[in-house]
């Protein structure tokens, strides 16, 4: 009898796409929020253009130079790592073996069912290393490229994310720019949400509705105090 074959989906969330998610949710909220505030504050289009497209520049500067830093950093991280657990595999086996007999104990194998994968690791140093890495430390090899790689994703998704509330203001004079900007926006951030939702496997719904109330609660907060400094 013919069987259907199994077969498991799993969400593996990809560093671009997590890369993705951080440039462009900030650059989403942090411009609107400053296109916002100064409209509470000045009526002259100009200023609000020239005000967000510097924050544009200087936005995605910095989020993507803190991509590259963490990104180099975890690189670090795990070189330094790795060396660290060459040396006492090759200086303290035992100490390591016995490492390895309470990863696999964990799981309920005995001392005989755990004593040939010991012996196999003896004889396999990198792939022991690497066992170590992994189910040890919880580290997983970088990609050599990645430090560029993030910096470039999350400085072009928040210059993506940043022009679309500043677009109205380009376009529009600053007191009809306003709910423009809001709507085009608000919209944005519930797509948004709603594709990260999906992305990541939380309910799409629930995470577009969070997404959109964060971004409407600080570009409201920037035009309240704006307003009321103005």
């Amino acid at each position: 009898m013919p069987q259907t074959p199994h077969i498991e989906r799993h969400f593996t969330g990809s560093e671009t796409v997590r890369d993705i998610v951080i440039g462009m949710s900030d650059g989403l909220t942090v411009p609107f929020a400053l296109a916002a505030g100064l409209s509470g504050a000045v009526d002259k289009t100009s200023i609000i253009v020239t005000a967000g497209l510097a924050e544009i520049a200087a936005g995605s500067i910095a989020m993507g130079l803190g991509g590259y830093l963490a990104a180099r950093s975890d690189a670090e991280h795990y070189q330094a790592e790795r060396a660290r657990e060459e040396t006492e595999v090759r200086e303290k086996a035992e100490v390591e073996a016995q490492e390895v007999a309470d990863v696999f104990g964990a799981y309920g194998l005995t001392p005989e069912e755990i004593k040939p994968v010991v012996d196999a690791f003896r004889q396999r140093p990198e792939a022991w290393v690497d066992f170590m890495m992994r189910f040890e430390l919880g580290l997983e090899k970088p990609e050599p490229r990645r430090a560029l790689a993030s910096a470039l994703t999350i400085a072009a998704a928040y210059i993506v994310g940043g022009f679309i509330p500043l677009g109205p203001y380009m376009a529009m004079k600053a007191a009809t720019a306003l709910a423009g900007s809001v709507g085009i926006t608000l919209f944005a951030l519930a797509i948004f949400g709603y594709v990260k939702g999906h992305f990541t496997g939380a309910p799409p719904v629930r995470s577009a509705l969070q997404t959109m109330l964060i971004g409407g609660l600080a570009a409201a907060a920037a035009f309240a105090i704006a307003r009321a400094i103005s």
